[in-house]
């Protein structure tokens, strides 16, 4: 009778223990690419503190994409770039490494920026917001 009643014992410890299933999160996600909406110039800003996270859940559709625990999880990059005729974002991440002390985000910038004197109606100005799966400082290359 022990052997039936410690087997039951081990079954139901095995059944009711803990398995986190840890999903492999990519390092880095575009959220959103948009042409225009941006500033007047041209900057690339990291947000890393909860205050300016919270900045973009003002946006109908980030609002979407940011998870709660991406505020404490995640660092967000801002990539303006600027008053352009063109009619889409040339601003694009061409990758990003993580080393031990921080990540390095590679970035290929091939926009025809345009300057004030010239800008109208149909300057456009596009932006890009993506997020970075780490805590870590950003350094952008």
């Amino acid at each position: 009778m022990k052997k039936y009643l410690s087997l039951l014992v081990l079954i139901v410890l095995y059944s009711c223990s803990s398995t986190k299933s840890t999903a492999n999160r990519p390092l880095y996600e575009v959220l959103t690419v948009k042409n225009t909406g941006g500033a007047t110039i041209k900057f690339y800003e990291t947000l890393t503190e909860p205050k300016e996270i919270n900045m973009l859940l003002g946006d109908e559709a980030l609002r979407k994409m940011i998870k709660a625990k991406d505020i404490t999880e995640s660092n967000f990059l801002i990539l303006n770039a600027g008053p352009t005729k063109e009619s889409y974002n040339r601003v694009k991440v061409e990758k990003v490494v993580e080393t031990a002390t921080e990540i390095e985000v590679y970035l290929k910038d091939t926009q025809k920026n345009i300057d004030s004197t010239q800008q109208d109606d149909t300057t456009n100005y596009p932006y890009s917001v993506v997020k970075i799966n780490s805590k870590k400082p950003i350094v952008i290359k």
